[in-house]
């Protein structure tokens, strides 16, 4: 357990640091019996599934933990766990640092919720200023679920068909708003799982 992780999840902390793995791993492996009970040549079956099944076995593996809550997001299940929402992002296929990832859009559920949830920017980023901000009223509405003191954990994983979970880690990131890059003031590795659908290479 890291001080970091301590700090936020308290004692829940290293039963989390093994169910979250163990959730995405078995995520995955839901998301390639998807796939191959589609027999489509394109990987969609598989990439459509892990994104449903990322929230839902999340929802299912921490409902246990102590004060966990879980809140509708978009139609997506996600737990706030010590006042903390964990939100999933496959931010690659391969590889890649966790540094790399950014989101699609810089709109929508998914950065309003960084925006309101994640750390504040830091000083010495480039300021775009709030002509770049949503207006109150356009914030994803979903989000007046969540306390406004909520806290924002990223849960960022490179996953593929093939290989598994290669890379997962966990931590807080802004949105930068030129370029839709996380820019994570900190982020530390979770174990890779090695639990059902899990393939060598």
């Amino acid at each position: 357990m890291t001080p970091w992780a301590e700090e936020a999840f308290g004692a829940l902390a290293p039963r989390l640091m093994d169910l979250v793995p163990e959730c995405l791993a078995r995520a995955h492996a839901r998301a390639r019996d998807a796939h191959e009970g589609a027999q489509t040549q394109t990987l969609e079956a598989y990439g459509h599934g892990l994104y449903a099944a990322q929230f839902e076995q999340l929802a299912m593996g921490l409902a246990d933990l102590p004060g966990a809550d879980a809140v509708r997001l978009q139609a997506r299940t996600v737990m706030v766990v010590a006042g903390h929402v964990l939100y999933p992002i496959r931010y690659a296929k391969r590889d890649t640092p966790v540094s790399t990832a950014k989101l699609r859009r810089t709109s929508g559920l998914r950065a309003d919720l960084i925006r309101r949830h994640g750390p504040d920017p830091r000083q010495g980023e480039l300021d775009l200023g709030p002509a770049f901000e949503a207006p109150e009223d356009e914030v994803h509405g979903d989000l007046s679920k969540l306390s406004p003191d909520t806290k924002l954990i990223l849960v960022a994983y490179a996953c593929a068909y093939h290989s598994g979970i290669v890379r997962l880690e966990w931590g807080s990131a802004e949105l930068q708003q030129r370029d839709r890059s996380l820019v994570w003031h900190h982020h530390e590795p979770l174990p890779i799982p090695r639990g059902p659908g899990q393939l060598a290479g």
